[in-house]
């Protein structure tokens, strides 16, 4: 598979990576999902300390603990979640990102986590503070490098003039364009890459589209879509690259843009798992096929958070 560098890093992350928020409690099931993704070429590894109180990390970590040296873990920290409590708190103090990754690490049985997310961020947070903890980290050698998960562009403005981030995590998508207008532009020009979550929508754009829409999406709308502009664009992109599937077609529009180092799909089969890269290692988008995703799709804008 591709691989791509992420940011200014010597970290070369394949073009897909495994999100594994979707893996499941099943040890044993999400281990072989994880052993498939290796054999296929896939070496990034996205988890977080918030996915089932931390044993979606013991997972991933005792999955890839024999092969450690070849495999880039990525994963997130900033939620401070309680047992026995609905939700979590933000928490993206010095002393809790500093006390968090020593139970990353353990979970994780390694010594180092290659990129290291904030998980989310607003424009309050003590951002220099945040900062220096990560910076610290770095030196330490806990952290080979940090980067944050963010769709709020003043929130990305502030890493970007203040910190050493390598990526930003974000939400992109045919059905969530937001990043193209001013923040991808802001990230290729700094040398930071995209990480893009959510490259199917939700299942929308894949050839399950319509059945997903009926069953997740029943009379309401995704973004600033309506149900029903949803039951027209769906069928209109699934016939656009015949003989290409619609998860073929969303998964290389992601990565047309140079800015995206890798999209992140999540899997909770092998069957997904293998559809994804499937979708990978199809061919790329032509421009004049992008720019009819563009015409038929909207070029949507972030309206909070500027």
């Amino acid at each position: 598979m591709k691989k791509n560098r992420l940011g200014k890093s010597d970290l070369h992350v394949s073009a897909m990576g495994l999100g594994c928020m979707s893996l499941g409690t099943d040890k044993e099931k999400a281990k072989a999902i994880i052993d498939r993704a290796l054999d296929l070429g896939i070496n990034y590894l996205d988890t977080a300390d918030l996915y089932d109180f931390g044993l979606n990390e013991e997972i991933v970590g005792e999955a890839v603990k024999a092969k450690r040296q070849d495999i880039i873990i990525a994963t997130k920290v900033g939620n401070r979640r309680e047992k026995g409590t609905e939700g979590w708190s933000w928490d993206p103090s010095k002393a809790y990102i500093k006390e968090q990754v020593k139970n990353s690490l353990r979970r994780l049985q390694t010594d180092y986590i290659d990129l290291y997310q904030l998980h989310g961020g607003t424009i309050e947070d003590n951002i220099d503070e945040t900062i220096e903890a990560f910076e610290e980290l770095k030196r330490e050698g806990a952290i080979r490098y940090y980067g944050i998960s963010s769709i709020r562009p003043n929130v990305i403005r502030e890493y970007v003039k203040k910190s050493s981030i390598i990526s930003v995590m974000m939400q992109y998508s045919i059905l969530d364009r937001r990043p193209e207008e001013e923040v991808m532009s802001l990230l290729e020009n700094n040398g930071i890459s995209i990480i893009a979550r959510g490259p199917l929508a939700k299942g929308l754009l894949t050839d399950q589209g319509m059945e997903k829409l009926e069953e997740k999406f029943s009379n309401k709308g995704y973004l600033d879509y309506s149900h029903e502009e949803l039951r027209t664009l769906i069928p209109q992109l699934q016939q656009l690259r015949p003989p290409h599937t619609l998860n073929e077609t969303a998964i290389q529009y992601c990565l047309y843009s140079p800015a995206v180092a890798a999209v992140i799909p999540g899997a909770s089969s092998i069957d997904q798992l293998e559809e994804n890269v499937k979708s990978i290692n199809s061919p790329s988008l032509s421009e004049e096929e992008v720019y009819q995703i563009q015409q038929l799709s909207k070029a949507n804008q972030y309206d909070v958070h500027r």
